[in-house]
């Protein structure tokens, strides 16, 4: 059961890995095929690591968001009451200050 798994495994990290597997093996200089794998191993570095960053600081990014938002309705809320209900706003000792008038 494990020994197709383990041909894959091995074919793939061949196909990656080894530049003798390659694709890379077209290219007849052997430092050059070199040079070639390293520089793509950094492009994919770069790319794994954008990527993991991206994902860590989204839910900072979400909760940022969230805060913006929860923000601007709480001011619509905030505008809505004072056209509505003016007398919201309007501590009790003021009320009944205006009301014994």
């Amino acid at each position: 059961m494990f020994n197709p798994v383990r041909r894959l495994v091995v074919y793939c990290w061949d196909f990656v890995f080894n530049h003798e597997v390659s694709p890379l093996r077209h290219i007849p200089d052997v430092a050059i095929r070199h040079y070639v794998l390293q520089a793509l191993g950094l492009m994919w570095a770069v790319a794994f690591a954008v990527a993991v960053g991206s994902y860590t600081f989204l839910a900072v990014s979400i909760i940022g968001h969230v805060v913006l938002f929860a923000a601007a309705a709480i001011t619509v809320t905030t505008w809505t009451a004072a056209t509505a209900k003016p007398d919201l706003f309007v501590r009790a000792s003021v009320r009944k200050g205006t009301e014994g008038s």
